[in-house]
């Protein structure tokens, strides 16, 4: 379709409206193509990218159109949007539902006709009256349980474009036109001396088994999107609100902010929000992946989709609607299983020229027979012909990726792990170097006391230090109150209270005694003593990367302390897990060196940079890319957001800042870091899977096309039958789906062997391994060679020098190199 453009005034890109449509009406990746492009080119639309696997549109446009107008224009071709209802998805799906039911009902009553058809067809092709009866039956078959067919088809023409409906429509019109022809006046090929042919079974197979296709397909798809099924399941649909001090029930989209809400045992929270009365334990294991409920009391912050478990309380709605933790979660699913792959983009062009080509290679088909068929030239050239244009399948190549895409990201959601543009899916498994932030990605980003030392046995210092900390603003001082509080103890009374800038605090009791908490300089600036055996044990502390605090009193030291950012428990085997697939593992922090060393020997990193500012950590992430490696960037705070807008995969923890999540492109749900093999893994099935459908989907065009134009006949004599080819063109579509399906049976968890129980060689070659570019081709064959632990090419030196640190002999590291067409030689 052309359309011409009128020069609308300019519009900021940030007032532009970027919404998602259901669409409904597309019966293949051709049509998929065909409302792309018809959306691309209306006035006002900037950006339009469909799904066809989840049947939707995603579409920019400028605040000067709205939605009803490109309803509008998808409704003149024959598609549609759904606009205009409060739950688009759920109307999609009651649509999907009705045409699923609507497919199903003309499969059964095109395969009960078709049976005699094909009966009379194949085995009483010469009795007369036997045709009348196929004639009588072909008609609601084309006609009336395969009428989608055709009134697609006439749609697409009248816009000058072309889709898979135009294919079925010409070749069952043409067999069934050509049949009727030959049943009404089969004297015309008698008096030529030709024997008359009917293809009434041609024409009404291909339409059953297409529709067959069809429905498979539409079971198939639907299971694609079952993760969203399930995240969209954990909102409840109506909720309790205290209106006139009476609990009144109302459905969940009329809540609005400032409502009170009332949780029972059992019940699902309906929107996020802050305890007011109450208390509770509620299972957030859907956000934080962690098993152990957690308590609820006043102040407490609630989420949408969690469980309450035997408490009730009341709640204030602070976020509704779309502005919900889980309906983000759901908007990010959503964006990126709409989203698409690097290699989709190639897809899609080939497929929107597919149909046109197929219609030129079934023309030059029927011109060649017609010039070599001989006495039943015509019979051969329309068999053939029909037999290209049923065979021909752009399904399986539209469905290749999308499908495989929707069903790794809807896997990934299901491990807690939200990927939210197709790209990270297919750039993850290439990942050779991953840059970790120390503080909330490593550790657990909370202080805790790590140690303590008292020289003194009275419980009143510790109420007295209680009180102290428990007015002081200090991150620290947090740490100390909440292990006093959990031995039990209870403020003192205190007055006096002051802090002190860059050291600490005082206070003093009643009765006039002073009390310190600081650092040394604080000590120091009292003159208060340090005895020999207590700055040796801080010594011990600081080296561990510890933070060492004191209190005293005017006069003597009566305890220390070590506080420390608590390493996650995961950090360590998932780092394990890391190197041990060759990836090497970077840790950037703005802490201290001192720190730095003391976690990246905890968790077993090697190469680690300490007291980084926000741009250095983007700037490391450069040099890394610089040197041929494709880096994964893991972070959790607004401090880590620019390394992880320049990584090629970057990875936001679930805990972390709203604009890492916003920046990074998968996000962790569960802040825990053996989701990143996890997520790695993924990444790798779901590429492996979308290679196996593109290879099918290619091979069988380039092979079925030739066959069904007649290549073997000059061989064999074998010409293809057109039903024959309506059954393979199904089977294609429905292989491809189903190969994707296959990644929901894919166990991501990981058992590692500990690094040093591994035997490992540190091999040197001689290398051609000359640029970049021929590093992006040693890379995938290397990092999927679980034996290798670690590599590198040194382009500099003048031999190229190749490291590799593996299990393996020098002859299997060559072997493997040779694969991708390099040589190496070691070096002794």
């Amino acid at each position: 379709m052309e359309s011409t453009k009128t020069l609308a005034p300019a519009t900021h890109p940030n007032d532009r409206v970027k919404q998602s449509f259901p669409v409904t009406g597309m019966t293949c990746a051709a049509c998929a193509s065909s409302v792309e492009s018809i959306l691309a080119n209306t006035d006002g639309v900037s950006h339009a990218s469909v799904n066809f696997a989840s049947s939707s549109v995603t579409v920019e446009y400028d605040p000067t159109i709205t939605s009803a107008d490109l309803q509008n224009t998808l409704r003149s071709v024959g598609y549609d949007l759904i606009v205009d209802t409060r739950d688009p998805e759920e109307a999609q799906e009651n649509l999907q539902q009705q045409y699923y039911q609507n497919v199903k009902q003309r499969t059964a009553w095109s395969a009960v006709l078709t049976l005699p058809v094909f009966i009379l067809g194949m085995f009483y092709m010469d009795w007369m009256p036997g045709r009348w009866v196929s004639l009588a039956l072909s008609i609601p078959i084309l006609f009336w349980f395969g009428r989608s067919f055709y009134a697609n088809a006439w749609k697409q023409a009248q816009h000058g474009k072309a889709n898979m409906d135009t294919l079925v429509a010409l070749s069952t019109g043409i067999a069934f036109a050509f049949s009727v022809f030959n049943t009404l006046f089969p004297g015309y090929w008698y008096a030529k001396g030709i024997q008359p042919h009917v293809y009434y079974e041609a024409a009404t197979v291909i339409i059953t088994f297409i529709s067959l296709g069809k429905l498979l397909e539409e079971r198939a798809k639907s299971n694609t999107s079952s993760a969203m099924k399930k995240l969209m399941g954990l909102q409840p649909k109506a909720l309790k609100v205290i209106q006139n001090g009476e609990e009144v029930e109302m459905p969940i989209a009329s809540v609005q902010k400032g409502y009170t809400l009332v949780v029972r045992p059992g019940e699902k929270i309906p929107v996020d929000g802050e305890v007011s009365g109450g208390s509770s334990f509620v299972d957030e294991s859907m956000i934080t992946g962690e098993p152990v409920p957690v308590e609820k009391t006043q102040g407490s912050q609630v989420f949408a989709g969690t469980v309450n478990q035997q408490g009730s309380f009341r709640f204030i709605a602070q976020k509704v609607g779309g502005e919900t933790l889980l309906s983000q979660i759901i908007k990010m699913v959503k964006e990126a299983q709409g989203s698409k792959a690097p290699v989709q983009k190639l897809v899609d062009k080939i497929a929107g020229i597919f149909v046109p080509v197929v219609m030129g290679i079934a023309i030059v088909t029927f011109v060649t027979w017609m010039w070599i068929g001989g006495d039943e030239a015509f019979s051969r050239a329309l068999l053939t012909s029909v037999a290209v244009l049923v065979i021909a399948c752009p399904c399986a190549l539209g469905l290749a990726t999308p499908t495989a895409i929707m069903v790794g990201i809807g896997k990934g959601a299901e491990n807690n792990i939200l990927i939210r543009d197709a790209e990270s899916l297919e750039l993850g498994h290439k990942t050779n170097a991953i840059v970790l932030d120390k503080t909330g990605t490593i550790t657990k980003g909370k202080p805790i006391v790590a140690d303590w030392h008292w020289e003194t046995r009275e419980d009143r210092y510790k109420q007295i230090l209680l009180a102290i900390e428990s007015r002081s603003e200090h991150p620290l001082a947090d740490a100390v109150a909440t292990q006093l509080k959990k031995e039990g103890f209870t403020p003192a009374n205190i007055t006096g209270f002051q802090s002190i800038t860059g050291m600490g605090a005082e206070a003093k009791t009643g009765d006039g005694e002073l009390f310190y908490i600081g650092n040394q300089r604080l000590l120091e600036s009292k003159a208060i003593p340090l005895a020999k055996a207590l700055e040796t044990q801080s010594t011990d502390w600081r080296n561990e990367g510890k933070t060492v605090i004191f209190f005293s009193n005017s006069s003597n030291i009566l305890a220390i302390f070590a506080i420390a950012d608590e390493i996650k428990e995961s950090s360590a085997p998932a780092i394990r897990t890391l190197q041990s697939r060759g990836i090497e593992v970077y840790m950037l922090t703005g802490d201290n060196e001192q720190t730095a060393k003391a976690v990246a020997d905890q968790v077993g990193i090697e190469h680690f940079q300490a007291e980084m500012m926000p741009s250095d950590k983007a700037d490391f992430v450069k040099r890394l890319q610089a040197q041929g490696k494709v880096v994964a960037m893991v972070g959790d705070g607004i401090n880590d957001s620019h390394a992880l807008a320049q990584a090629d995969v970057s990875i936001a923890m679930g805990k972390g800042s709203d604009i890492a999540m916003d920046v990074a492109k998968i996000t962790l749900i569960s802040s825990d870091l053996q989701a990143i093999p996890k997520a790695l893994k993924l990444s790798g099935r779901t590429v492996r899977g979308i290679r196996q459908n593109l290879f099918w989907a290619f091979v069988y065009n380039v092979i079925g096309i030739p066959i069904a134009a007649g290549a073997l006949y000059g061989f064999n004599g074998f010409l293809l039958d057109p039903m024959i080819a309506g059954a393979a063109m199904a089977f294609s579509s429905v292989s491809v789906v189903a190969n994707s399906l296959r990644l929901k049976a894919t166990q991501l968890e990981t058992t590692t062997k500990p690094i040093h129980q591994i035997k490992m060689n540190t091999l040197k070659f001689k290398s051609n391994i000359n640029c970049t570019g021929c590093l992006s081709k040693v890379t995938p064959v290397l990092n999927d060679e679980k034996a290798i632990r670690k590599w590198e090419v040194d382009l500099e030196h003048d031999d190229r020098i190749l490291t590799v640190e593996t299990e393996l002999p020098a002859e299997k590291v060559k072997e493997t190199i040779g694969k991708v067409g390099f040589k190496v030689e070691l070096i002794p």
